[in-house]
Formats: structure tokens, sequence, C-alpha cells
């Protein structure tokens, strides 16, 4: 079920913010987030099977992040630090091994790249990986940071659109363009 996909040891999959509260009923839900748990299960076992990296990113919020509306920021408060809204979905299937990396971390600033603050571009650089494919959510907000901060990191980047959903549908034509602007590959 991973669309004919194959996945080798200078590979690795990035699965972006599936967390509790950017799924149906969190605190900043995106519509059809849930659905999309089976596919990425597919494909973290077949990248886990063939000895690629895999990542999980998460927004790790302190409470009274800089992000929160009460605090000036454009997002209501979510993916606080060890609440059940931070957790990973619950039927998201992370082997063991799996790199949990957590983003957005300071109090006085937000990252949406999983690439920003967390070391990760050196830590797959010096681990041989040549080519990230990302799927999660938002793919109007971070799974889109994301994308265009790996291609500006050189590697060869495969976003699987089937495999993430938008805050906003209609702003993703325009991710579209930009990710094929910035070199990505887009499987749909």
């Amino acid at each position: 079920m991973t669309d004919t996909l194959t996945y080798n040891a200078t590979d690795a999959l990035l699965v972006v913010d599936m967390q509790n509260d950017f799924c149906e009923g969190g605190a900043l839900a995106v519509a059809g987030g849930s659905a999309l748990v089976g596919g990425i299960n597919a494909h973290i076992a077949a990248a886990n099977d063939a000895g690629a990296v895999v990542v999980a990113s998460r927004d790790w919020h302190p409470i009274d992040h800089a992000s929160f509306n009460h605090r000036g920021g454009p997002w209501p408060v979510h993916c606080v630090q060890d609440t059940a809204g931070a957790a990973y979905h619950p039927d998201l299937l992370l082997p063991e091994g799996v790199i949990r990396l957590s983003k957005a971390t300071a109090m006085d600033r937000d990252a949406y790249s999983a690439f920003d603050g967390t070391g990760l571009a050196g830590y797959l650089t010096e681990k041989g990986i040549t080519r990230l494919v990302v799927m999660g959510l938002a793919l109007d907000v971070c799974v889109h940071a994301t994308v265009l901060e790996a291609c500006q990191e050189g590697f060869t980047t495969l976003l699987l659109e089937n495999l993430s959903a938008a805050v906003d549908p209609d702003a993703i034509a325009n991710c579209r363009r930009e990710f094929q602007n910035a070199g990505a590959e887009i499987r749909q």
C-alpha cells in the first residue's frame, strides 16, 4: 500500500505533526487528519523494513507559548508539552528506534519546519541520507515549511500529498507551486 514507493538506507521518512490536537476533535483540527494514519503507517512499516531513518516531528509547546492567541500569536492553545493534545495520534504505529523530534519548544518563538532549531539536517547528512519523504499535518503550515527547508538543505525531497492535509484547502495549489519551484517532487 505504499504506492510503488521503494525505500532504502539512504532515505528518511518524515511524518510531520500527526498529533491529537491536529486531528479531528483536537484544539487545531485539520479536516481528514485521522484518515491519513492508515496510509502513513504503511509507509512507516515499509521505510523501517528497508532500513530507512524514520522521524516523527511534533509541536511541543511550553504553556503560554508565544504562538498562542492569548499571547498575541495566530493560533489557539495546542500541543502543550505532556498533554493528551500533544501526543501522537493513538493509531500511529511508531516503531522502536523512531526519532521523535520536538519543535517549537522555545517560549518566545514558533517553529514550523521540522528543521528549525532541531539539528535534523546535520543528523540526516551524518547518516548519509540523500532523499527525504515527507507527509503529515498540516500541508499548508508545518509540512509546507518542512518541505521547503528540506529542499534548501539539499535533500532530494518527495512530498506525499495524498498523506497530507491542509488547514485551508484553498492554499494547496499555491503550496504545490512553491514546492515545485523549490525542486520538490509531489505525489498526489
